[in-house]
């Protein structure tokens, strides 16, 4: 029995394991491996289960900068000569072949830390449309900053851009520069909805429409608040109203009651743009325009402060601020493979972002001073409102702008630039506001701080710095080594001198209680410090690796 026990087991395994030999064995889904894409070029592939391609790169980058402090008086970064940043790019670049054309999505987010103050490090620009975030400690307010934007993000499709992309308007755009130091329109981050028309042999016609909020330069306000942050409660504190003054009463015919108008801009037209392009085996030439809408409130309050009857309400019309523009861009490879040249110029009228003068020491602000110590601030306003009609007066503005990229070997190259621009306000602008200046300031005391014009035919309306025609002129140049592909180690230096047209302007530097003081310039008893003009040289020093 034993026996036969044992038997009928080892015939059981027998069968049992015949049987499992049978079952049929699940086979292991096949790799569908990353193919390269040759239909775009270097770097794509097309992402599995799809037929889009995708290419994705960016860039890491060191960057050191020194510029002189005139000064160490009390304030925020007064004394600071130095600033550093890491940054850090990333680029996802989508397409696809439809019966319509590419069709394409492009992506790029920027992020970085950088310390220093504004002009070397941080950016005061960019903080001041939400791309920058400052630090509130004691010893890093000002100096500190995390930089976060959405450069791009875009759609291409049979001649259609839609998203966030660099403006149409723009041609030169700091191409041969690390700190964007010259004059001219650059708005690389903006929302827009654009058509391009390819016409033929490399000519194109594109109209845009495209955020007006990123070419905004502040209407003129002797009240003019900047935004700030309270370290001490720290708590943030925006502007919600930018009041300049108005007649609204007369006496025997001479105004005698004011009141408020919020400049503010508020969003209502998109700004159009139009752009005709040719490019072409020696290089491109580009003509822009573009048209730009000013619209502020109304009067605050209609009763106002002050005597006098008649009271009229002044409504602010919109207005229509205007830029035109030409650049052209030649190669030079028979002077050296990859030299070029470019040559640009801009004129505008209530648009002062599209000419790019602002570019260096800082926009959106009315006044803005990079310049540690500078003597007198500058005055970036797209209009003034006229006190007696309460209707919009436009400044006019220019820029010329040169820079030529020469390679000296194919490992060695530097960059040469320079600019020169002008900012205007027209003579009754000025007159105007002076106007007003003595009745919203009585017995000589000065309300408006530096933003006062002061009252025409005194000498503090001689002096003061508000809405006074400047210059600007800039010129520099870099060396940069580039010992292995897309790795780049280089140096910037540039100069740049900032100028009144005619006439001096208190130093705010030498004499910083000049403005509290107007009674005293004006009968003689104080005589401050004065200027015309004001300069400053930076260098910077970079390390960058693309991939």
């Amino acid at each position: 029995m034993k026996s036969s026990l044992l038997g009928s087991a080892a015939a059981f395994a027998a069968v049992g394991g015949a049987h499992a030999a049978d079952l049929p064995v699940k086979k292991a889904v096949p790799i569908e491996y990353v193919r390269v894409c040759g239909a775009y070029g270097a770097g794509f592939f097309y992402i599995p289960g799809t037929d889009t391609c995708l290419r994705v790169s960016g860039r890491a980058r060191f960057e050191g900068g020194f510029q002189p402090s005139y000064t160490r008086q009390s304030g925020t970064n007064a004394g600071d000569t130095s600033g550093y940043q890491g940054r850090m790019r990333i680029n996802l670049d989508a397409r696809t072949q439809t019966a319509y054309g590419t069709l394409r999505a492009f992506v790029r987010l920027d992020a970085g830390a950088r310390t220093g103050y504004s002009g070397v490090g941080t950016s005061g620009t960019q903080q001041r449309i939400g791309q920058a975030f400052p630090g509130i400690g004691t010893d890093q307010f000002g100096r500190d900053q995390q930089f976060v934007n959405v450069d791009k993000a875009f759609i291409q499709f049979a001649g259609l851009t839609a998203g966030r992309a660099s403006s149409f308007f723009d041609f030169y755009a700091h191409d041969f520069e690390f700190a964007g130091a010259t004059l001219g329109s650059d708005v690389f981050s903006t929302n827009l909805l654009a058509y391009t028309a390819t016409i033929g042999n490399g000519l194109s016609a594109t109209l845009s429409i495209e955020d007006p909020v990123f070419r905004r330069t502040p209407i003129f306000s002797p009240l003019a608040v900047s935004p700030m942050l309270n370290t001490g409660s720290t708590q943030n504190f925006g502007v919600t109203n930018q009041p300049t003054p108005v007649f609204i009463g007369y006496t025997g015919g001479v105004p005698t009651r004011y009141s408020f108008i919020d400049v503010i801009e508020r969003s209502r037209m998109p700004d159009f743009v139009g752009v005709a392009r040719l490019d072409q085996a020696w290089g491109s030439a580009q003509l822009s325009a573009a048209v730009h809408e000013l619209n502020v409130g109304n009067v605050a309050n209609g009763a106002g402060t002050g005597t006098g009857s008649n009271v009229s309400i002044p409504h602010t019309n919109n207005s229509y601020g205007w830029a035109v523009q030409g650049g052209l861009k030649i190669n030079a490879p028979f002077i050296a493979p990859g030299d070029a040249l470019y040559l640009q110029g801009a004129y505008g009228s209530g648009a002062q972002m599209y000419t790019g003068y602002c570019a260096y020491t800082g926009c959106y602000t009315q006044a803005t001073t990079t310049i540690q110590g500078q003597k007198f601030t500058q005055y970036f306003s797209d209009a003034t409102v006229n006190p007696f009609t309460g209707q919009l007066e436009q400044s006019t503005s220019f820029t010329a702008t040169a820079s030529y990229l020469h390679y000296w070997t194919p490992e060695w190259r530097s960059a040469f630039f320079g600019s020169y621009g002008e900012q205007s306000f027209s003579q009754s602008a000025r007159l105007a506001q002076g106007a007003i200046f003595n009745l919203v300031n009585p017995n000589g005391t000065n309300t408006f701080g530096g933003n006062a014009v002061g009252t025409p035919g005194t000498r503090f309306f001689q002096l003061s710095q508000a809405l006074r025609d400047t210059y600007q002129f800039v010129a520099g140049g870099s060396i940069i080594w580039s010992p292995v592909k897309d790795l780049d180690i280089g140096v910037e230096a540039f100069y740049t001198q900032i100028g009144l047209k005619s006439g001096r302007a208190i130093d705010q530097d030498k004499s910083p209680t000049a403005y509290a003081n107007v009674a005293g310039i004006n009968n003689g008893t104080f005589n401050p410090a004065t200027a015309t003009k004001d300069s400053i040289s930076q260098v910077r020093f970079r390390v960058q690796r693309d991939f």
